[in-house]
This record gives C-alpha cells, sequence and structure tokens, in this order.
C-alpha cells in the first residue's frame, strides 16, 4: 500500500476470490544462544458471517476470530497500549506509515484485554500525542513525505490518500506494542486515525526510518501466506529468526542512493532483481531491462505483501497475453475486463485451462525462482469466472512490477534487513503455523 503518487498498490481493488488472515495475541518466543530472538505468530482464516465478531478464550491464550469478505489482506491482530489493547492492522511491506483506528469511548478500564474494532486512547497509560513543533510535523522530513499540519488543538495531524481513493486521517502519536511481559518495543510513532474507510489499520513494514521494523529495530521477519482455498486457512509470521531460514534461498535487493532517486521510483521498496518469466515450460521473450528502473525510475520489481494481484507493466503483460492467446485463445472470455486491470480471464474449467497453460515461474538472479503451479494460475473473481491473476499495472497510473500476495501462497517470504536480501522457501504454511 502506499500514497496515490507512489507505484506500490495495495488494497487498490477488493477481490472476491481472496482470504483474509489474523494473529493471535499469543507469540511464541524462541531464544538462542546468540542472543538473538524470535517472535512467531499463528496465522488463521475463518469465513464467518458479514458481521465482524471477537471472541475471549482466556487471557493467556486470546484468538481473535473475525468474518470477512475475501479481500487478500494478511491481518495481523496486535496488543498495542498499557495495558494491550488488540488492534487488526494489515501486514504491508509496500509502505512506510503505521497507523491505527482510534476512537475514544469514555469506557472503563478493563482487567482484560479489550478486542474492540479500534483504539481507545483514554485506556492507555502510555499514549502519547505529537505536538505541532515535533520535527515530524515539519515539511521535507528526509524519506517521509506525510501531509502534516497543526490541528485546532495544535496537535500533529495527517491525512493520507491511498491510490484506491482509502483515506486515513488522524493524528501522529507514540505508542508501545507488548509481545509479552519482557518483550515490548520502544515507544513506536503512528498514525492515530479518526476518519477512515477501512476498518482496519496498516502495519508498515517498508525499507523507510518510520517503518514499524525500523523503529522496532527488527532487522529480519518472515511471514508464510496459506493457500486461500484452504479453510480455515492457516500460516504463520515471525519477527526475528526463522527457524526454517537455512533452506531459504536469497536474492540481494536492489539498493538505490540518494542521488540515484528518480521521480517514478519508490527507493524504499523491497526491489528485487527478477531476469524473466517463464510460462509451461517456456521462458518469455520478455527483454530484462522490462523488469528493471528505468532513467525516469518505471520498470522497478517490487515484492508487496500488502498488494493483492501482481501487477506488470504492459511490455511484460502482453507478451504473457500472447502466449496465453496462443495456448488457450479460444477460452478466454471475449469483451471481458476484470477491475479495469486483468483482461486474460475464462468461463470455462480452471483445472483444465491450468493444465494447458502449464507453470508460470518467476525467475531471479542466483537461480532463485517462485514457481506458480498450474493448478493455482488461474483465481476466481466473481460469478464463477476466473482469471489470470496479473493484471495490467499502467491501467492504475503506475509504470511498476509488483509482485502480489496471490503469488506468495504456500511460500516462506523473509526479509533480512540487515544484509538487504530477500529469502524464499516453499512451504505448507499450513502445516508451518502449527
Amino acid at each position: 500500500m502506499a500514497l496515490f503518487s507512489s507505484v506500490s498498490l495495495c488494497m487498490l481493488l477488493l477481490l472476491s476470490f481472496f482470504f483474509f488472515t489474523c494473529f493471535s495475541s499469543k507469540p511464541n518466543n524462541h531464544h538462542h544462544a546468540n542472543n538473538s530472538f524470535s517472535i512467531s505468530f499463528p496465522l488463521t482464516s475463518l469465513p464467518l458471517s458479514t458481521n465482524t465478531k471477537f471472541s475471549t478464550l482466556s487471557s493467556s491464550s486470546l484468538t481473535v476470530k473475525s468474518s470477512f469478505k475475501y479481500s487478500m489482506a494478511l491481518v495481523v491482530t496486535l496488543p498495542i497500549g498499557t495495558p494491550p489493547q488488540l488492534q487488526q492492522m494489515v501486514l504491508d511491506t509496500g509502505s512506510q506509515l503505521s497507523w491505527i483506528q482510534c476512537h475514544d469511548k469514555k469506557t472503563p478500564q478493563k482487567k482484560q484485554l479489550p478486542t474492540t474494532s479500534s483504539f481507545d486512547p483514554s485506556l492507555s497509560s502510555s499514549f502519547y500525542v505529537l505536538p505541532c513543533n515535533h520535527p515530524l510535523c515539519k515539511p521535507r522530513v528526509p524519506d517521509f513525505t506525510l501531509p502534516t499540519d497543526c490541528d485546532a488543538n495544535r496537535l500533529c495531524h495527517y491525512s493520507y490518500f491511498y491510490a484506491d481513493g482509502t483515506l486515513a486521517e488522524g493524528n501522529l502519536v507514540r505508542e508501545t506494542i507488548t509481545f509479552s511481559p519482557s518483550q515490548t518495543t520502544p515507544p513506536i510513532i503512528l498514525g492515530c486515525a479518526t476518519q477512515s474507510n477501512d476498518a482496519k489499520g496498516i502495519l508498515g513494514m517498508n525499507l523507510g526510518r518510520l517503518s514499524f521494523s525500523s523503529q522496532a529495530k527488527i532487522t529480519k521477519f518472515s511471514y508464510c501466506t496459506p493457500l486461500k482455498q484452504t479453510q480455515p486457512a492457516s500460516g504463520s509470521f515471525f519477527l526475528g529468526d526463522n527457524p526454517d531460514s537455512s533452506r531459504f534461498r536469497y536474492v540481494n535487493l536492489l539498493t538505490f542512493s540518494q542521488s540515484q532517486r528518480m521521480p517514478n521510483l519508490d527507493p524504499l521498496a523491497y526491489t528485487l532483481p527478477l531476469l524473466g518469466i517463464s510460462i509451461g515450460g517456456k521462458k518469455l521473450n520478455i527483454p530484462p531491462s522490462v523488469f528493471k528502473p528505468n532513467a525516469g525510475g518505471s520498470g522497478q520489481t517490487m515484492i508487496d505483501s500488502g498488494s493483492e494481484l501482481t501487477y506488470l507493466v504492459d511490455e511484460a503483460y502482453n507478451t504473457i497475453r500472447e502466449e496465453l492467446v496462443k495456448k488457450v485463445g479460444p477460452k478466454i472470455k471475449k469483451g471481458y475486463v476484470y477491475g479495469g486491470v486483468a483482461d486474460i480471464c475464462f468461463d470455462g474449467d480452471a483445472i483444465e485451462i491450468g493444465r494447458l497453460v502449464g507453470d508460470m515461474v518467476f525467475e531471479f538472479e542466483k537461480g532463485v525462482q517462485i514457481v506458480i503451479p498450474k493448478e493455482r494460475v488461474l483465481a476466481e473473481v466473481e460469478g464463477g469466472v476466473h482469471c489470470f491473476a496479473i493484471g495490467r499495472s499502467e491501467r492504475l497510473g503506475a509504470g511498476s512490477n509488483i509482485i502480489g500476495n496471490i503469488h506468495q501462497q504456500n511460500l516462506w517470504v523473509e526479509f533480512d534487513l540487515a544484509n538487504r536480501r530477500v529469502g524464499f522457501g516453499e512451504a505448507d504454511c499450513s502445516k508451518s503455523a502449527k
């Protein structure tokens, strides 16, 4: 997810073929001889009714159950404040600012963790609103272009517009996140949204200095996204060391100095060295330069947990479409464009079409690959229609290639910030959560 002017687009479309995930508030702590730490969270997906509900099992082991419309959002539930209140936040490696829904309900403090859908500042002793004279409220803060101003109470106010028109507006605040009695983050700067048309907040995890990972001094995190077909879908999320990382294969991130920053480039995104794409065992004739930033920054290839579909620039998208027309052209649904971005869609048997298409492979440096098996190259979108889960990024006003979470299913994705690299490891994400 990103600002309207940025190229990392999450939450652009609510797609009916997606799933919802949420974390238990009880972490599993792993201590290692090298004094590094690891906190793991289980992920679950529970299709309930259309109204969101929460239930507390016990104060020591609390499971948050939420109904949802399939939106392919990776939603974490974090304990925020003192005492902690459970807050739902979309895990987003494509944006910097973390924010939560805030509403002062003027209710008495409860002994157990309140599982309200919004955060009540009046119940937290560690809550602090940034004043207007705080440095972050001044313009031209390096790598942080959030529009801020002073509200009527001389407090730091922000307005955040996303590419889909979503608005998050409120005050910048400081709060703590308590994973356990012995593991609490330092005060984290985040947004306290009093006006938003989204029920969940954002956990910003990009390379910016004000992202959650940067402020909490987390040098490594990873997640395993379960298959959407599995109900209840369950996976894992780690802050710190992942016990499976010895089998991951890594690619170095492409990094950009201050002097290299270009108008169409997101320097805080996780930019990968994508070399090519294969379909059905055939390497497509797409020049590698299509996947790298040009002089203006267009062509950047990023991986984004907050983007639902995968998006490609027209040159890559058109080549894929031409190949699929050769393979299954007569079966393509004529005149149909899903969400204004995806026009490789079908009415027929998705399994049969998948067999004809074959596996799709994203090929990176060092021989690292993301393999999308033929059984999952199509995704159901609405009314029995299945689409190739790739859209045209340029129809969104972006000139970037974005690998979305639909193509990260059953895959460990590790962000090793200390070594500026991303690792991949195939997994059964439902089993990895157990």
